[in-house]
């Protein structure tokens, strides 16, 4: 946690932090393009950030893109919410807001004691994603297949909806599914929700995995979205539970009860 505020402490980080806001998955030139500073200095500030979790990295051929993550700022919430009085809770708030939107797209990364395989599974097989997620899928997990999802017991099936990467045990990436009258009933959206989200951007979930050790590293980062879309503040907020959920089940067998 120390690390966290040390990082936000340097003006110049703060400001790279402010450009991923801006525009998320950026390069190491993109950034430097913008900061007025050495790019062995950039470098530096990034490796602060990194190291705080404050940012986190994922490679796309040659470039490694650099994404916010919005986890450390969560922790400093939850672990100190019940110590403050509201104009600082509101602060705080103001700030994860500041990370986490508005924007094209976030990344969220956490540490699971579990196998590359195992976190593999727990992506894809129904027997898992039912318990942490409520949510099945129907695919074959090949690029280009279409994804039928089920949910609340409402199956939303579209073309559209499909597998775009899936390396088993290292990555895995497909499109968002379709939002329709049925999932927004289920969820209780009004009709002015639903009509701003049908005319929203379909956007991306990718997976990246790798282990670290005894522990495996997973990088979820979810993306193009538009800058009005109106899913963005749902969705970004579920991941969080969501993946805190995903860890405490593959490291104690039992997911966290669903909200």
């Amino acid at each position: 946690m120390d690390e966290v505020f040390r990082a936000l402490a340097d003006p110049g980080r703060r400001h790279l932090l402010d450009s991923l806001n801006q525009t998320n998955g950026q390069t190491l030139r993109q950034l430097c393009d913008g900061m007025g500073m050495a790019r062995q200095s950039v470098s530096k500030h990034l490796a602060v950030l990194e190291a705080a979790g404050l940012v986190t990295t994922v490679r796309r051929g040659r470039e490694k893109l650099h994404y916010l993550n919005a986890s450390p700022v969560n922790a400093i919430a939850d672990r100190w919410i019940s110590r403050y009085d509201r104009p600082r809770i509101r602060a705080l708030a103001d700030l994860q807001d500041a990370l986490e939107g508005p924007g094209m797209g976030f990344s969220y990364t956490t540490y699971i004691a579990t196998t590359p395989a195992k976190l593999w599974e727990a992506l894809t097989d129904p027997a898992f994603t039912r318990q942490y997620w409520g949510v099945e899928f129907e695919t074959d997990w090949k690029p280009g297949s279409v994804m039928t999802w089920k949910e609340k017991g409402v199956t939303i099936a579209d073309p559209e909806q499909v597998v775009l990467e899936a390396e088993p045990g290292r990555r895995l990436s497909y499109t968002w599914h379709t939002t329709t009258p049925e999932f927004a009933a289920a969820y209780g959206f009004d009709d002015e929700w639903l009509a701003a989200a049908v005319r929203g951007s379909r956007s991306k979930v990718t997976f990246d995995i790798e282990k670290q050790g005894a522990v495996v590293k997973l990088t979820v980062v979810h993306d193009d979205f538009g800058p009005e879309d109106v899913a963005f503040r749902d969705v970004g907020e579920g991941w969080v539970s969501l993946l805190a959920s995903l860890k405490t089940l593959l490291e104690t067998g039992s997911p966290l009860p669903m909200p």
